[in-house]
C-alpha cells in the first residue's frame, strides 16, 4: 500500500464537493484582496537615501551599487547565503535562486534588474553558479559592508554577544550569513534608495515549488526534524536520479 492510500480523508459527492469548494473561494478571494492591500502599503513605504557607497567584485569588474541596476529604475538583491570557503551555497537559497532564475528575462524588460550578493569571493562564485547553471548576475560583497548593513551577515563578536538584528528582531543565530530580499530604486539623477527588504519566510512568494505544494493533498509534507525545507530539498544536481 501506497502512502497516498494510506491518507485518511473525507470522500462526498461532486455536489457536497462543489459547495465546500465555493466555501473556500471566497475566503481565497479575501485573501487576494488583503495581498493587493498588502502590495499596495509595501510600494507606499517611505524610502531611505543610500549614502554609503558600496562597491562590489563582478566579472565585469568593480562595481557600485548604482552601476548594479545597469541603466534601469529598479533593482532587487537576493541576499544569497554563501560566505569565504563554504565550498557551495546555501541549499534553500540555492532553492529561491532555482525559481528566480526564469524571472530575469521578464524583470529586465519590466525596468527591474537582478542581482545576488554574497560574501563569497567571485572566484568562489562564478565556479558555483557554472555548477548550478544560472545565468543571474551574481556579486561578491567580500570586503564590503553592504551585507552588514542590510543584516544578513553579523560579526562573531555580535553572534556571541547575542546583539544579532534578523528580520527586525533581535535574534539567537549561529551563523554568519543568512537569507533575504532587498529592492532598491534609482532616480533620474542617480540618487539610489533602499525601498524594502524582507527575511525570513518572507521570500518563500517566490518559490513557486511552495505554492504548488500548497495545492496537493500532502501540502509541504516536512515531516522531519527541522519542519522545513532542510527536511526535504536537495540542490538540483544532488537528487538522485529517478529508477
Amino acid at each position: 500500500m501506497s502512502a497516498h492510500d494510506k491518507m485518511s480523508h473525507p470522500v462526498v459527492s461532486r455536489e457536497k464537493w462543489l459547495t465546500a469548494r465555493k466555501e473556500l473561494l471566497a475566503r481565497e478571494k479575501e485573501l487576494t484582496r488583503l495581498r493587493d492591500d498588502l502590495n499596495a502599503k509595501r510600494r507606499a513605504l517611505p524610502w531611505v537615501k543610500v549614502d554609503k557607497e558600496y562597491v562590489f567584485d563582478t566579472p565585469e569588474g568593480r562595481k557600485t551599487l548604482a552601476e548594479l541596476f545597469n541603466g534601469r529604475s529598479q533593482l532587487i538583491v537576493h541576499h544569497f547565503m554563501f560566505g569565504p570557503r563554504w565550498g557551495a551555497g546555501c541549499i534553500g537559497c540555492s532553492f529561491t535562486a532555482d525559481h528566480i532564475e526564469g524571472t530575469r528575462v521578464h524583470l529586465e524588460h519590466h525596468d527591474v534588474s537582478l542581482v545576488r550578493v554574497s560574501r563569497a569571493p567571485l572566484d568562489e562564485i562564478e565556479a558555483y553558479r557554472r555548477r548550478m547553471g544560472w545565468q543571474v548576475k551574481w556579486v561578491s560583497s567580500h570586503g564590503s559592508d553592504f551585507n552588514y548593513d542590510y543584516q544578513v551577515s553579523f560579526t562573531p563578536e555580535a553572534i556571541v554577544q547575542g546583539t544579532v538584528t534578523y528580520n527586525y528582531a533581535t535574534a539567537n543565530v549561529s551563523i554568519e550569513d543568512l537569507s533575504g530580499l532587498s529592492v532598491f530604486y534609482r532616480n533620474d539623477k542617480g540618487d539610489v534608495f533602499h525601498t524594502y527588504s524582507t527575511y525570513g519566510r518572507g521570500d518563500e512568494l517566490v518559490d513557486s515549488t511552495y505554492m504548488l505544494l500548497d495545492m496537493t493533498p500532502k501540502g509541504r509534507n516536512e515531516t522531519g526534524p527541522h519542519r522545513n525545507l532542510m527536511d526535504w530539498v536537495k540542490r538540483h544536481d544532488e537528487y538522485e536520479s529517478a529508477t
